[in-house]
């Protein structure tokens, strides 16, 4: 499984990013789809996850409410709409993949895709 994610920049408080990551080399409509974070300095962070058919999302209590996680099966592709940013919100963005319905654990991550949020 190769997953690949872009979409970062460099945006002001209050604007929005949308991260895409695309996947190959596996049933992608099989598989658990996640977004991860980590700052600098700091552990690795969930952000958010969504089910094989894109029928459940969840999201950690720190995004819940501007970020919204979605998926084209058919393009095998996973998505990260982030909205009202905040200079927190600056960190590096890794997609997950995983055959099983989890929220934290995945066998196959992304490279990671730099957002910075500036104040």
């Amino acid at each position: 499984v190769q997953l690949q994610a872009s979409g970062g920049g460099l945006v002001q408080a209050g604007g929005s990013l949308r991260l895409s990551c695309a996947a190959s080399g596996c049933t992608f409509s099989s598989y658990t789809m996640g977004w991860f974070r980590q700052a600098p300095g700091r552990e690795r962070e969930f952000v958010a996850a969504i089910w094989r058919s894109g029928s459940r999302a969840y999201y950690a209590d720190s995004v819940k409410g501007r970020f919204t996680i979605s998926r084209d099966n058919a393009k095998n592709t996973v998505y990260l709409q982030m909205n009202s940013l905040k200079p927190e919100d600056t960190a590096v963005y890794y997609c997950a993949a995983d055959p099983r319905y989890t929220l934290y654990d995945y066998d196959y991550w992304g490279q990671g895709t730099q957002v910075t949020v500036s104040s």
